[in-house]
């Protein structure tokens, strides 16, 4: 059991959104550590003759190949050609399998009574166990439980793919196990997982409560529950369903979502004492890469590089191909003066992986190297992975706000920030709306959501230097040498850029005292 605490929930607390500072839940199919590092499932047909989503469908991956194309124009690099054709190949071979499988005669498939087993999707050949999948469900089409389990498996090969093409696919993996029976839980509990992954939080919410009013023990259900309410800004709420989920089905996914609940109000001593409770009782590789990568997060967060860089090390020892790990890694690197080892790093994510947190983090490492041409053709590909993104139904508007306020149109940083205030009032969409409205100009009303932001005790640098800087705009400056301060100090190497600019404002602010 996650240890319990005895404070009373914060009135009017605000949620927070897991932005760059943590992966997605630890969990795979049914429950288990969530896949990395695999490759995906050879594309299936969907019986109209296309590869998904109709005439509709294309147009959209075609707008969206269109933007990356647009993107290597403005490119000097190979590099930058390479990330494109990823994301150019996911868009146009991305659309998966609901009818009949294209044989291959590579792949190894297993007996039916193993292929609708979750357990083998949670193994780590999640391509093997996708492929068995489609070739029992050829055979066995009326089999509820197996859709559900497949319509599972396209959610984590998205995640760990970071391939939005995936979630139509498992969309329709879960209508037809639904269909087949309406009342399955392990559906339900997978449409509250997707909704999620897609930023629908208030869907999230709804299907997972669905699924534990058949299940109350669904651990799937239990976790995405408070996610949910987390992402809706709804702490208390959050706390109470982190405790449910503990009571109910006490393990490792519960563990680190407890653990991030009690993170988000501050109370960062409990959250690594149940990280490491839970890293002393993993025994699989998975759930050991996945709890070490969260504990390094942790750590850096606290600005503990080296410690960060140790539970880095153990995760990779794990999983050598774990991207969070792998990222974190080299942004732990990157605080701690190997820029040389981040930017390597990086640039050996992104290739195999362009998805919007490492291309801005790459970015900022070329930028405050001087080299700013490299710098904006990473910028430039968020834009083409947001556009595929929202061609597969992810709302992606706090990505576009944040990336785009420092490196993109300030314009739409700040029409993005507003739509996701407008839909969840978190902490980090407070943040975000606050620095979208700085940068377009309008310090005054930016200052009461960077405050909001920084209200709950959750101990994040770029919230306190992006309050800093607006103090300072809006004539607050002992205030906002406060914040600046307090930025540093708790992490020193939080951004490449945000930091030494932070710095910066910090030695203006104390010349004109």
């Amino acid at each position: 059991m996650a240890p319990r605490t005895n404070d009373s929930e914060p009135e009017n607390s605000q949620p927070v959104r897991r932005l760059r500072t943590r992966p997605e839940g630890p969990m795979g199919v049914q429950g288990a550590k969530a896949l990395g590092g695999v490759e995906g499932a050879q594309p299936l047909q969907d019986g109209t003759g296309r590869g998904g989503g109709g005439e509709k469908g294309r147009e959209q991956r075609i707008a969206a190949v269109r933007r990356v194309a647009a993107a290597a124009r403005r490119s000097r690099a190979l590099h930058l050609t390479g990330c494109a054709t990823l994301l150019a190949v996911a868009l146009t071979t991305g659309s998966i399998a609901l009818g009949a499988a294209r044989d291959d005669n590579n792949a190894s498939v297993a007996p039916a009574s193993a292929a609708v087993s979750p357990a083998l999707l949670a193994t780590g050949d999640l391509e093997t166990g996708i492929t068995s999948l489609q070739a029992h469900l050829r055979d066995q089409p009326r089999d509820f439980t197996g859709w559900a389990t497949l319509g599972l498996a396209y959610v984590e090969q998205a995640r760990t793919k970071g391939d939005p093409s995936r979630y139509p696919q498992a969309a329709r993996a879960f209508d037809r196990s639904l269909a087949l029976n309406p009342a399955n839980d392990q559906a339900l509990a997978g449409r509250a997982a997707l909704a999620a992954a897609r930023h629908d939080f208030e869907d999230a919410l709804e299907y997972a409560d669905q699924a534990l009013k058949v299940n109350p023990y669904s651990e799937r259900a239990l976790c995405t529950r408070t996610d949910a309410l987390v992402e809706l800004g709804r702490y208390a709420d959050a706390a109470k369903a982190a405790r449910t989920a503990d009571d109910r089905r006490p393990g490792i996914p519960v563990f680190t979502r407890y653990a991030y609940v009690q993170e988000l109000r501050g109370d960062v001593r409990t959250a690594e004492r149940v990280l490491k409770q839970a890293l002393s009782s993993a025994t699989t590789p998975g759930d050991i890469t996945y709890v070490a990568t969260q504990l390094g997060q942790l750590a850096w967060n606290q600005g503990d590089y080296d410690t960060a860089l140790t539970h880095y090390s153990r995760a990779l020892a794990a999983d050598e191909n774990y991207v969070p790990a792998l990222e974190g890694r080299a942004r732990a690197q990157a605080a701690n003066g190997d820029r040389a080892a981040a930017t390597q790093g990086l640039r050996d994510v992104v290739s195999r992986y362009p998805l919007p947190g490492p291309l801005v983090e790459l970015g900022e490492l070329y930028e405050a190297a001087g080299d700013k041409a490299q710098a904006d053709d990473q910028y430039a590909l968020v834009d083409a992975w947001t556009a595929l993104a929202r061609a597969n139904g992810v709302n992606a508007d706090l990505d576009t706000a944040l990336a785009a306020a420092d490196h993109g149109d300030k314009a739409s940083a700040l029409r993005a920030a507003r739509a996701e205030w407008d839909r969840r009032r978190t902490v980090h969409t407070a943040d975000a709306l606050a620095w979208a409205l700085h940068v377009n100009g309008k310090d005054e009303e930016a200052l009461p959501y960077a405050r909001e932001a920084t209200a709950t005790g959750y101990r994040n640098a770029a919230f306190l230097y992006h309050r800093g800087i607006i103090e300072r705009a809006t004539g607050h400056a002992e205030d906002a040498r406060e914040h600046l301060r307090a930025a540093l100090k708790l992490n020193p190497g939080f951004s490449p850029l945000g930091a030494r600019q932070a710095r910066t404002a910090l030695k203006d602010l104390e010349a004109a005292k």
